[in-house]
Protein backbone atom coordinates (compact mmCIF):
# COMPACT_ATOMS: atom_id res chain seq x y z
CA UNK A 1 0.00 0.00 0.00
CA UNK A 2 1.14 3.59 -0.66
CA UNK A 3 2.88 5.63 2.00
CA UNK A 4 0.60 7.48 4.43
CA UNK A 5 1.35 11.15 4.98
CA UNK A 6 0.35 13.24 8.00
CA UNK A 7 -0.80 16.83 8.23
CA UNK A 8 -1.09 18.58 11.61
CA UNK A 9 -3.98 21.03 11.43
CA UNK A 10 -3.72 22.46 14.95
CA UNK A 11 -3.46 21.58 18.63
CA UNK A 12 -3.88 23.39 21.94
CA UNK A 13 -4.20 27.14 21.32
CA UNK A 14 -4.44 26.38 17.59
CA UNK A 15 -7.28 23.84 17.99
CA UNK A 16 -9.48 23.72 14.90
CA UNK A 17 -13.13 24.71 14.61
CA UNK A 18 -15.07 21.69 13.35
CA UNK A 19 -16.57 23.09 10.15
CA UNK A 20 -13.15 24.40 9.05
CA UNK A 21 -11.68 20.91 9.46
CA UNK A 22 -14.64 19.40 7.63
CA UNK A 23 -14.05 21.75 4.72
CA UNK A 24 -10.37 20.75 4.68
CA UNK A 25 -11.39 17.10 4.66
CA UNK A 26 -13.52 17.68 1.57
CA UNK A 27 -10.66 19.49 -0.16
CA UNK A 28 -8.18 16.70 0.59
CA UNK A 29 -10.76 14.07 -0.34
CA UNK A 30 -11.23 15.61 -3.80
CA UNK A 31 -7.47 15.77 -4.32
CA UNK A 32 -7.04 12.14 -3.28
CA UNK A 33 -9.84 10.98 -5.57
CA UNK A 34 -8.12 12.79 -8.46
CA UNK A 35 -4.78 11.14 -7.52
CA UNK A 36 -3.25 14.58 -7.01
CA UNK A 37 -1.97 13.52 -3.57
CA UNK A 38 -1.21 10.28 -1.73
CA UNK A 39 -3.17 8.91 1.21
CA UNK A 40 -3.22 11.60 3.91
CA UNK A 41 -4.20 11.63 7.57
CA UNK A 42 -5.23 14.95 9.12
CA UNK A 43 -4.45 15.14 12.85
CA UNK A 44 -5.78 17.80 15.20
CA UNK A 45 -7.66 18.86 18.30
CA UNK A 46 -11.08 20.43 17.91
CA UNK A 47 -12.66 23.30 19.73
CA UNK A 48 -15.59 21.87 21.79
CA UNK A 49 -18.36 20.57 19.53
CA UNK A 50 -21.05 17.91 19.39
CA UNK A 51 -21.38 16.11 16.05
CA UNK A 52 -24.14 13.73 15.04
CA UNK A 53 -23.83 10.95 12.49
CA UNK A 54 -26.67 9.85 10.27
CA UNK A 55 -28.13 7.34 12.76
CA UNK A 56 -28.45 9.73 15.70
CA UNK A 57 -31.84 9.72 17.43
CA UNK A 58 -33.38 12.95 18.76
CA UNK A 59 -33.40 11.39 22.26
CA UNK A 60 -29.58 11.20 22.23
CA UNK A 61 -28.93 14.92 21.72
CA UNK A 62 -28.33 17.56 24.43
CA UNK A 63 -31.49 18.46 26.32
CA UNK A 64 -30.64 22.14 26.66
CA UNK A 65 -30.56 22.96 22.98
CA UNK A 66 -26.75 23.03 22.74
CA UNK A 67 -25.91 23.22 19.01
CA UNK A 68 -25.05 19.96 17.28
CA UNK A 69 -23.34 19.72 13.89
CA UNK A 70 -25.02 17.06 11.73
CA UNK A 71 -22.43 15.31 9.59
CA UNK A 72 -22.34 12.79 6.77
CA UNK A 73 -20.42 10.05 8.59
CA UNK A 74 -21.78 6.82 10.00
CA UNK A 75 -22.47 6.31 13.68
CA UNK A 76 -24.29 8.49 16.16
CA UNK A 77 -23.62 11.53 18.34
CA UNK A 78 -20.31 12.25 20.03
CA UNK A 79 -18.23 15.13 21.39
CA UNK A 80 -14.90 16.49 20.20
CA UNK A 81 -12.75 18.96 22.05
CA UNK A 82 -9.56 19.75 23.97
CA UNK A 83 -7.65 16.74 25.25
CA UNK A 84 -8.90 14.49 22.46
CA UNK A 85 -6.70 13.55 19.52
CA UNK A 86 -8.72 13.40 16.30
CA UNK A 87 -7.54 11.75 13.09
CA UNK A 88 -9.08 11.87 9.63
CA UNK A 89 -7.35 9.31 7.37
CA UNK A 90 -8.29 10.13 3.76
CA UNK A 91 -7.38 7.05 1.79
CA UNK A 92 -8.27 5.40 -1.50
CA UNK A 93 -9.62 1.86 -1.03
CA UNK A 94 -10.13 -0.87 -3.65
CA UNK A 95 -13.64 -1.40 -4.99
CA UNK A 96 -15.98 -2.82 -3.92
CA UNK A 97 -15.05 -1.07 -0.68
CA UNK A 98 -14.81 -3.06 2.55
CA UNK A 99 -15.79 -0.46 5.15
CA UNK A 100 -15.66 -2.89 8.06
CA UNK A 101 -12.08 -3.88 7.25
CA UNK A 102 -11.05 -0.20 7.24
CA UNK A 103 -12.68 0.34 10.66
CA UNK A 104 -10.91 -2.73 12.04
CA UNK A 105 -7.54 -1.39 10.87
CA UNK A 106 -8.14 1.92 12.62
CA UNK A 107 -9.16 0.06 15.77
CA UNK A 108 -6.00 -2.03 15.62
CA UNK A 109 -3.75 1.03 15.40
CA UNK A 110 -5.47 2.58 18.43
CA UNK A 111 -5.39 -0.66 20.43
CA UNK A 112 -1.63 -0.80 19.84
CA UNK A 113 -1.29 2.86 20.85
CA UNK A 114 -3.13 2.30 24.14
CA UNK A 115 -1.06 -0.79 24.85
CA UNK A 116 2.15 1.18 24.44
CA UNK A 117 0.97 3.43 27.28
CA UNK A 118 0.02 0.45 29.42
CA UNK A 119 -3.75 0.48 28.87
CA UNK A 120 -5.33 -2.81 27.79
CA UNK A 121 -8.15 -2.28 25.31
CA UNK A 122 -10.20 -4.41 22.97
CA UNK A 123 -13.11 -4.47 20.54
CA UNK A 124 -16.68 -5.08 21.66
CA UNK A 125 -18.94 -7.09 19.37
CA UNK A 126 -21.49 -4.85 17.70
CA UNK A 127 -19.91 -1.64 19.03
CA UNK A 128 -17.24 0.06 16.96
CA UNK A 129 -14.30 1.78 18.57
CA UNK A 130 -11.75 0.83 21.20
CA UNK A 131 -12.92 -0.21 24.67
CA UNK A 132 -11.64 -0.76 28.19
CA UNK A 133 -13.66 -3.68 29.52
CA UNK A 134 -15.39 -3.37 32.87
CA UNK A 135 -15.71 -5.98 35.58
CA UNK A 136 -18.14 -8.87 35.16
CA UNK A 137 -21.67 -7.59 35.83
CA UNK A 138 -22.04 -9.54 39.06
CA UNK A 139 -18.89 -7.89 40.47
CA UNK A 140 -19.83 -4.28 39.74
CA UNK A 141 -21.22 -1.96 42.42
CA UNK A 142 -24.99 -1.49 42.38
CA UNK A 143 -26.37 1.73 40.93
CA UNK A 144 -28.89 3.66 42.97
CA UNK A 145 -29.34 0.69 45.28
CA UNK A 146 -30.74 -1.41 42.44
CA UNK A 147 -29.33 -4.71 41.29
CA UNK A 148 -27.74 -4.41 37.88
CA UNK A 149 -30.27 -6.74 36.27
CA UNK A 150 -32.80 -3.95 36.95
CA UNK A 151 -30.62 -1.19 35.50
CA UNK A 152 -33.19 1.47 34.49
CA UNK A 153 -31.02 2.57 31.58
CA UNK A 154 -31.95 -0.69 29.89
CA UNK A 155 -35.37 -1.54 31.33
CA UNK A 156 -37.20 1.77 31.73
CA UNK A 157 -38.09 3.40 28.42
CA UNK A 158 -38.73 6.75 30.12
CA UNK A 159 -35.47 6.81 32.09
CA UNK A 160 -32.97 9.39 30.88
CA UNK A 161 -29.43 9.22 32.26
CA UNK A 162 -28.87 12.86 31.24
CA UNK A 163 -31.35 13.92 33.95
CA UNK A 164 -30.06 11.69 36.74
CA UNK A 165 -26.75 13.19 37.76
CA UNK A 166 -23.32 11.65 38.28
CA UNK A 167 -24.67 8.26 39.35
CA UNK A 168 -25.48 7.40 35.74
CA UNK A 169 -23.14 9.82 33.94
CA UNK A 170 -21.07 8.32 31.08
CA UNK A 171 -17.97 10.03 32.49
CA UNK A 172 -18.26 7.96 35.68
CA UNK A 173 -18.32 4.55 33.98
CA UNK A 174 -14.87 3.80 35.36
CA UNK A 175 -16.08 4.30 38.92
CA UNK A 176 -18.99 1.97 38.18
CA UNK A 177 -16.46 -0.46 36.66
CA UNK A 178 -18.47 -0.67 33.44
CA UNK A 179 -17.25 -1.00 29.85
CA UNK A 180 -16.01 2.39 28.69
CA UNK A 181 -14.99 3.68 25.29
CA UNK A 182 -11.48 5.08 24.91
CA UNK A 183 -11.66 5.84 21.19
CA UNK A 184 -14.60 6.39 18.86
CA UNK A 185 -14.63 5.68 15.13
CA UNK A 186 -17.05 6.99 12.52
CA UNK A 187 -16.29 7.07 8.80
CA UNK A 188 -17.73 7.72 5.40
CA UNK A 189 -16.53 6.37 2.06
CA UNK A 190 -17.33 8.44 -1.03
CA UNK A 191 -16.05 7.55 -4.51
CA UNK A 192 -13.87 4.89 -2.93
CA UNK A 193 -12.06 7.39 -0.67
CA UNK A 194 -12.47 7.48 3.11
CA UNK A 195 -13.43 10.51 5.20
CA UNK A 196 -13.85 11.22 8.91
CA UNK A 197 -12.08 8.74 11.20
CA UNK A 198 -11.26 8.40 14.89
CA UNK A 199 -11.04 10.30 18.16
CA UNK A 200 -8.98 8.97 21.08
CA UNK A 201 -9.51 10.50 24.52
CA UNK A 202 -6.15 11.51 25.96
CA UNK A 203 -6.93 13.96 28.78
CA UNK A 204 -10.28 15.65 28.03
CA UNK A 205 -12.90 16.91 30.45
CA UNK A 206 -15.09 13.83 30.04
CA UNK A 207 -18.13 15.50 31.61
CA UNK A 208 -18.83 16.97 28.15
CA UNK A 209 -20.13 13.48 27.28
CA UNK A 210 -22.70 13.60 30.10
CA UNK A 211 -24.96 15.96 28.14
CA UNK A 212 -25.56 13.38 25.39
CA UNK A 213 -25.94 9.63 24.98
CA UNK A 214 -22.44 9.02 23.56
CA UNK A 215 -22.63 6.94 20.39
CA UNK A 216 -26.21 6.07 21.40
CA UNK A 217 -24.98 3.55 23.99
CA UNK A 218 -26.85 3.78 27.30
CA UNK A 219 -25.26 1.02 29.39
CA UNK A 220 -21.59 2.01 29.04
CA UNK A 221 -19.50 5.15 29.24
CA UNK A 222 -16.30 6.89 28.23
CA UNK A 223 -12.76 7.02 29.51
CA UNK A 224 -9.35 8.46 28.68
CA UNK A 225 -5.73 7.42 28.81
CA UNK A 226 -5.15 9.81 31.71
CA UNK A 227 -8.04 8.39 33.72
CA UNK A 228 -7.04 4.77 33.17
CA UNK A 229 -3.41 5.44 34.08
CA UNK A 230 -4.12 7.75 36.99
CA UNK A 231 -1.68 10.36 35.69
CA UNK A 232 -1.67 13.17 33.17
CA UNK A 233 -0.98 12.14 29.57
CA UNK A 234 -0.69 14.84 26.91
CA UNK A 235 -1.58 15.05 23.23
CA UNK A 236 2.11 15.71 22.51
CA UNK A 237 3.04 12.34 24.03
CA UNK A 238 0.37 10.40 22.16
CA UNK A 239 0.69 12.04 18.74
CA UNK A 240 3.92 10.34 17.54
CA UNK A 241 2.76 6.97 18.91
CA UNK A 242 -0.54 7.18 17.01
CA UNK A 243 1.28 8.18 13.83
CA UNK A 244 3.70 5.27 14.10
CA UNK A 245 0.98 2.67 14.60
CA UNK A 246 -1.25 4.13 11.89
CA UNK A 247 1.63 3.94 9.42
CA UNK A 248 2.46 0.38 10.44
CA UNK A 249 -1.13 -0.88 10.23
CA UNK A 250 -2.38 1.10 7.23
CA UNK A 251 0.74 0.98 5.05
CA UNK A 252 1.19 -2.76 5.51
CA UNK A 253 -2.46 -3.72 5.17
CA UNK A 254 -3.20 -6.24 2.46
CA UNK A 255 -6.06 -4.39 0.83
CA UNK A 256 -8.56 -6.57 -0.95
CA UNK A 257 -11.88 -5.66 -2.49
CA UNK A 258 -14.86 -6.84 -0.47
CA UNK A 259 -15.96 -10.24 -1.70
CA UNK A 260 -19.45 -10.22 -3.17
CA UNK A 261 -21.58 -13.31 -2.73
CA UNK A 262 -22.91 -14.60 -6.06
CA UNK A 263 -26.63 -14.19 -6.50
CA UNK A 264 -28.71 -17.30 -5.81
CA UNK A 265 -29.39 -19.15 -9.03
CA UNK A 266 -26.56 -17.46 -10.95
Amino acid sequence: MAELGFVHLGFGPESVEYTRAWEEQRRVHAARFADEIEDTCLLLEHLPVYTAGRRTDPSERPLDGTPVVDVDRGGKITWHGPGQLVGYPIMKLPRPVDVVAHVRRLEEALIRTAAEFGVETTRVEGRSGVWVLGDPVEERPTIGGLSLDLDPRLHDEEFDARLNGPEYAPSNAGQRREDRKLAAIGIRVAKGVTMHGFAINVNPDSTWFDRIIPCGIRDAGVTSLSYELGREITIAEVLPVVERHLKDVLEHAELRPREIEPAVGS
